[in-house]
């Protein structure tokens, strides 16, 4: 059976840490993961307008296998920056490929759009390395969800988005999710508070609603002017031991969830991206069944780390949507 882990957090896969930073003044924020140790790691692409960092040197047939940390961030491509500062701390360190009598920190990333969003952008410098930073060495077991980190300033279809985190164990294997969700579809069905994730919640972990019993499969938000700029960025994590490629695999296998909590996912104008972790501290009991039961939970996690983002982020001066909990609790 598959059941939550201890935190219901992407931290339940040991070794891994989160920090969160954010500027409420400009409503962004980032979002870092790090591990105790390099993790194997690998990316997917799905979504038609993504910002990314270093997503290259995650293919298979790259030389480096391993990541010293992976950052989701706001600002749009101002926010690509926020993976400096976590690189520049963790140099500091001596963490960091090593190269001669150099180490070179290997941190991809992931940005979305926040810039219109109710926020001050007039900043006079980038904000987002500083925030990097901040986030960097803020990372601990216990994360801070809903309007957090690189959620901070997230915005959905109709409510305010957010940051979400969820975990499933299996078979003595754990699986978590890490995502900020910032959708150009809803993640609710109609105008009702149900979520589209309802069939895979765990212990009412968003509201415990159930589904909705009747929606037009062919309805979808409407879209206009500044809302068509967007992005799901996502992290799925496990501890078993995975190659680079097989990693890859399990970000798509994740993907299914994004699709099945948003509605619609993938668009034109979302760059909606999922990483993938393996910390490698279990071997495969099965070359064929685990790796697949591990994509299946990564797109169980994902799904409920989206609706779980949405349904706790909370409500600021200057917001231009509404939260779940605004919407649909007053």
């Amino acid at each position: 059976m598959i059941r939550p882990g201890a935190r219901n957090l992407i931290t339940d896969v040991a070794g891994l840490r989160v920090g969160n930073a954010r500027d409420d003044r400009i409503k962004t924020g980032v979002t870092v993961l790090l591990g105790d140790a390099p993790f194997v790691a690998g990316v997917h692409v799905m979504g038609g307008a993504p910002g990314t960092r270093e997503t290259d040197l995650l293919a298979p047939d790259k030389t480096v296998q391993e990541a010293d940390a992976l950052v989701l961030s706001g600002g749009s491509a101002f926010g690509l920056d926020a993976a400096s500062g976590v690189a520049d701390a963790l140099r500091a360190q001596g963490r960091g490929f090593a190269v001669g009598d150099q180490t070179v920190p290997i941190v991809p990333g992931a940005i979305l759009f926040d810039l219109i969003n109710g926020g001050d952008k007039n900043w006079p410098e980038n904000p987002y390395k500083r925030l990097g930073a901040e986030a960097l060495a803020a990372a601990g077991p216990d994360i801070a969800l809903g309007s957090e980190g690189a959620g901070s300033g997230a915005l959905i279809a109709d409510l305010k988005g957010g940051l979400g985190s969820a975990s499933a164990m299996w078979n003595g294997y754990t699986v978590g999710a890490l995502v900020a969700v910032n959708a150009l579809g809803r993640v609710t069905v109609g105008e009702g508070p149900q979520f589209w994730a309802a069939p895979f919640e765990m212990d009412g972990e968003f509201g415990g609603l159930g589904m909705a019993r009747a929606f037009d499969p062919g309805a979808v938000a409407p879209i206009k002017g500044d809302d068509s700029r967007n992005t799901t960025i996502a992290i799925v994590a496990t501890d078993a031991v995975l190659t680079q490629a097989q990693a890859t695999r399990m970000a798509i296998a994740a993907h299914d969830g994004m699709a099945r909590a948003i509605w619609p996912s993938h668009t034109p104008m979302d760059g909606d991206i999922v990483f993938a972790a393996a910390t490698g501290a279990r071997a495969l009991d099965d070359t064929i069944r685990t790796p697949l039961m591990l994509g299946h939970m990564a797109a169980l996690c994902l799904a409920r780390a989206i609706a779980r983002g949405v349904y706790l982020a909370t409500p600021a001066q200057g917001d231009l949507k509404p939260t779940w909990a605004t919407r649909f609790q007053t």
